[in-house]
């Protein structure tokens, strides 16, 4: 849908036009003179804004990680009502983020963007990232300090499960990929429940993260 632009905001109205060319052909199916037609605008006057496309994507991906940031950090709440809710809270935040902005998703992990291309990018990625860190590093003081894994390995896994359970589950099954008999939520729920009784943070009886 042509979006065109109102009171000079053409840098957002292309980046409004990109999220829509990237949910319609992918990160990589759009030319930045398609996103210039859907903005309403001539080819040149997007690099007034914008170097090339890759830069349009990395500025999509940016906005994408101030979401997901906010989001995450709002499920986390400080730790409360307990750590081990707090922790289970990010996981559905996640999920919760692909599902309702697929296109700053797409940006933020499909387009092959270079962190170390973008520094403002790597900046809200790692803000992004140092909320699950938080959560692991406040969930693992249960444990005895020679126990404890590195937060920082600790919140890799639950974000490579999360996405693991978003691409195969959620946004693949929407593409005729693969299809579970359960929600993506029951299936991060159960694989974070397993990993963590496997660290010993949740006893061996079948309790449920709440």
């Amino acid at each position: 849908m042509k979006r065109g632009y109102h009171h000079g905001n053409l840098r957002q109205a292309l980046v409004e036009a990109a999220l829509d060319l990237i949910a319609n052909q992918g990160p990589t199916g759009f030319t930045l003179s398609e996103a210039a037609k859907a903005a309403d605008v001539t080819p040149a006057a997007v690099y007034r804004h914008f170097a090339g496309r890759e830069d349009l994507l990395a500025e999509v991906a940016r906005q994408g990680y101030e979401i997901f940031a906010a989001l995450m950090e709002f499920a986390f709440d400080n730790g409360r009502p307990t750590a081990l809710a707090a922790f289970e809270a990010t996981g559905r935040a996640y999920l919760a983020f692909a599902r309702k902005y697929p296109g700053h998703y797409m940006a933020m992990f499909e387009a092959g963007l270079s962190l170390n291309d973008h520094p403002d990018l790597a900046l809200v990625a790692n803000k992004a990232r140092s909320v699950l860190e938080r959560a692991a590093e406040s969930l693992s003081q249960h444990l005895p300090p020679g126990m404890r894994p590195p937060a920082t390995m600790f919140s890799a896994h639950i974000w490579a499960m999360s996405h693991g359970v978003v691409e195969l589950y959620m946004r693949g099954s929407a593409n005729g990929g693969v299809r579970s008999p359960f929600p993506p939520e029951d299936l991060l729920e159960a694989g974070i429940g397993i990993y963590l009784r496997g660290l010993g943070l949740l006893p061996p009886d079948g309790a449920k993260l709440s």
